[in-house]
């Protein structure tokens, strides 16, 4: 048995306690929120194989850079004169090529196809109510190029053997008889899967205290006590604790801590928003709007729009141009919805923990014997939270891997 400390309670430090202690593992995790807000709650509940394409893909970076003083656009980088970012922009442009993506499209696929299998085990085994459903997801076009592009992701991702195919407009009313849709067509990834992600967190939390898992909240680690490449101790603003094995599950803000053992960790928050809506809608299948890169999840007594990554930094400023916009874009889509003003004065936005090449981090580093980390799945997170806490157990633990972990690897050249 070993004493692992968790830096980070969200959906990845939560999946990670879970498989550490079921293998016999003393767990403690440490968060520096309140462990009810942030991404892992505002995000669209996607289980999704079908994002096989990481975001790093060839023309995002022409895409960002024209988009770059539209503070609505989908994709936002504020430009700014900061090391790590630079750094990170250089790293991002240099992955956005055709071999990284058929790289990086089985690693992927790999890692959402089995954290699926491991919400079904996980919902099963410990007898949770929380919501999920098998009802796929549309790639919802307005115009014909979106289209074409959207049937070639399509038939690429037939071709890794999923459920995917193009549907037309009256299969389109077939699936979904109660909305009006404003669309050219779409394709349909049976394959995917969606939950509410706050049900989840909540029964899983309740859970791991149950088992014993220790929870210190509004607790900030602020330095590590290294001796010999091994982590002795994590020190808080409220006290020192020992360690065995430390997880690195902080999100956007591990690449500070990981500065301390010498680990440049290449990482930018990218923000996304999220409205709710408790207004009937119509709405019963997942859908992205593709054009305006929003996703909408029917999830359980609301509907969520969700969308738009803003590379600006770590703060968690509501800029209300881009909930307008994704308001509006809803409304484009679904000419029959219409988010009111008290909803969109309720939206609240997550930092999604960004790599350069649209691949997570884990595994250990060179760096530091008994630190495995855990970071770095941008809009991923909550599709492979599961396979990645499962991982971090198997690392650990020294079992054999679920998965190889060389694409995944913190140490990785860009």
């Amino acid at each position: 048995m070993k004493n692992c400390i968790i830096i980070g309670g969200g959906i990845i430090g939560l999946c990670s306690a879970y498989y550490l202690q079921k293998e016999g593992h003393q767990v403690t995790i440490v968060d520096q929120s309140n462990l009810d807000s942030g991404a892992s709650y505002v995000n669209a509940g996607y289980l999704s194989p079908s994002h096989i394409i990481p975001l790093s893909a060839p023309g995002v970076m022409k895409k960002g850079l024209k988009w770059m003083f539209n503070k609505s656009s989908p994709l936002y980088i504020k430009p700014r004169l900061d090391l790590d970012f630079l750094k990170w922009t250089l790293a991002f442009n240099k992955s956005c090529n055709a071999a990284h993506v058929k790289k990086a499209i089985p690693a992927i696929k790999a890692i959402s196809l089995l954290s699926q299998e491991l919400y079904d085990d996980i919902k099963r085994d410990e007898n949770f109510s929380f919501h999920y459903e098998k009802k796929g997801l549309l790639m919802l076009c307005q115009t014909n190029k979106a289209l074409e592009q959207e049937i070639q992701t399509a038939n690429l991702a037939k071709a890794e053997g999923l459920d995917a195919k193009e549907i037309n407009l009256e299969e389109l009313k077939q699936l979904e008889p109660n909305t009006l849709l404003n669309v050219k067509g779409a394709t349909y990834y049976k394959c995917d899967f969606h939950t509410t992600p706050h049900e989840f967190m909540n029964e899983m939390k309740a859970h791991l205290k149950a088992k014993g898992v220790v929870f210190y909240i509004n607790e900030k680690v602020e330095d590590l006590e290294v001796k010999n490449q091994k982590i002795s101790a994590v020190k808080t603003d409220k006290q020192l604790l020992n360690a065995d094995e430390v997880v690195l599950s902080a999100g956007s803000w591990s690449s500070f801590l990981s500065k301390k053992l010498g680990l440049k960790l290449l990482l930018q928050a990218g923000k996304g928003y999220r409205i709710n809506t408790e207004n009937e809608t119509g709405i019963t299948i997942p859908a992205i709007l593709t054009e305006a890169k929003v996703a909408v999840t029917p999830m359980n007594g609301f509907t969520r729009f969700a969308g738009t990554m803003e590379i600006a930094g770590i703060n968690h400023n509501i800029n209300k141009t881009r909930v307008e916009s994704i308001a509006n874009a809803a409304t484009r889509y679904y000419p029959h919805v219409n988010l009111t003003s008290e909803e969109k004065s309720n939206a609240a936005s997550g930092l999604r923990p960004v790599s350069p090449d649209g691949l997570p981090y884990i595994g250990k580093s060179s760096k530091c014997k008994n630190l495995t980390i855990a970071t770095g799945h941008a809009m991923m997170g909550w599709s492979m939270g599961t396979a990645t806490g499962k991982l971090v157990s198997e690392i650990i633990s020294e079992q054999k891997l679920s998965l190889e972990l060389a694409n995944y690897n913190p140490d990785r050249k860009f």
